[in-house]
């Protein structure tokens, strides 16, 4: 199988690129990512060297950079680039409309006209908007995005359904919800909160913490997508969740307790502007038609993952200082690409 992921560099992909090359040794993979602030191939470190990896610099949104990796060949695309922090799209959407829209439709193009097997969009549970208390969001569920980022990822997910409908193209839309694990960029609630109880500074908390989200451990997320890419039908769509709703204070209280550190450091902050209440997704149909199931419990994976901030420091330390933009001029610029043919 040979694979281009989108947006390999981030956190979801970094790990999915590690659990797939783990898990299939026929696998070779180009990993084509533009390295925006999020983007850091220190993430990729222990497979660079890998004969089956390549890294290419470019940007989803430039057709021509586009085109040119897209004609090496492929037997599917996995696109994970995007812009995703909507406190960012908050103060200004741009980025997001440029990466997640135009990005989007500009990959759709290049794999119609390349005739690709299968193109695999990267979505969010944010596309549906807040679910009320009991519901569970079905993917026939009506988009209601209230963020310009939610609202990114949704006018994606439509271009990507309308390209299977109108040219034929076989794509899948995976829509999960919020990921954690290693690797994950410090401006998300989870590392940003591990981040600052390590160094007993306040850990902000919007409004009254019971903002309720349902957490996957990212290495399970890594699975479902390798499954897809071997059992999926064509134009479905699918869910992925761990079905472990928690209200965002308890996440926060349960790392300061795992760290021993005080609930004093807890501070409420003002909420942010169209602050969804509840995801919740009904992730029934990805568990019966590609037999995924997720593996980690939220308690074993906040453990894992705690444990692991814990042991890279260093990493954690030139993500917050942006240190880790270097490593690509150090590692990257000047070595020559290879890539199993």
């Amino acid at each position: 199988m040979r694979l281009l992921v989108t947006g390999g560099a981030g956190f979801i992909g970094s790990n999915f690129i590690r659990v797939l090359l783990a898990g299939r040794k026929d696998a070779t993979l180009v990993n084509f990512d533009k390295l925006t602030y999020a983007g850091n191939l220190e993430n990729l470190a222990d497979i660079a060297g890998d004969s089956r990896y390549a890294f290419v610099q470019g940007d989803v949104a430039e057709a021509k950079q586009v085109r040119d990796v897209m004609a090496r060949g492929f037997d599917a695309v996995v696109n994970f680039a995007a812009e995703t922090h909507v406190d960012r799209s908050i103060e200004d959407s741009s980025p997001f409309i440029r990466t997640n829209i135009l990005g989007t439709q500009v990959l759709l193009e290049a794999a119609r006209k390349a005739k690709l097997p299968m193109f695999v969009h990267i979505s969010t549970d944010e596309v549906y908007g807040s679910a009320p208390p009991g519901i569970r969001f079905r993917e026939d569920a009506h988009l209601e995005p209230r963020s310009p980022y939610a609202a990114s990822k949704a006018s994606a997910d439509h271009l990507v359904h309308s390209y299977a409908i109108t040219y034929g193209l076989s794509a899948v839309i995976l829509r999960c919800t919020n990921n954690y694990g290693p690797y994950q960029f410090p401006e998300k609630l989870i590392p940003l909160m591990i981040a600052n109880a390590r160094e007993d500074k306040p850990l902000p908390v919007y409004g009254d913490g019971l903002h309720e989200r349902d957490w996957l451990y990212v290495e399970d997320y890594a699975r479902a997508i390798a499954l897809v890419l071997e059992k999926a039908k064509a134009g479905a769509v699918y869910n992925v969740s761990g079905g472990q709703p928690e209200p965002n204070i308890k996440i926060v209280k349960t790392i300061l307790q795992l760290l021993g550190k005080p609930e004093s450091l807890i501070r409420s902050v003002q909420d942010r502007p169209g602050h969804d209440r509840r995801y919740a997704l009904d992730s029934s149909k990805i568990r019966g038609e590609v037999g995924w199931q997720p593996q980690v419990s939220f308690e074993e994976g906040i453990r894992r993952t705690i444990e692991w901030y814990q042991k890279n420091g260093a990493w954690l330390a030139r993500a917050r200082s942006g240190e880790y933009r270097n490593y690509y001029e150090r590692h990257y610029a000047r070595r020559s690409e290879t890539f199993a043919q």
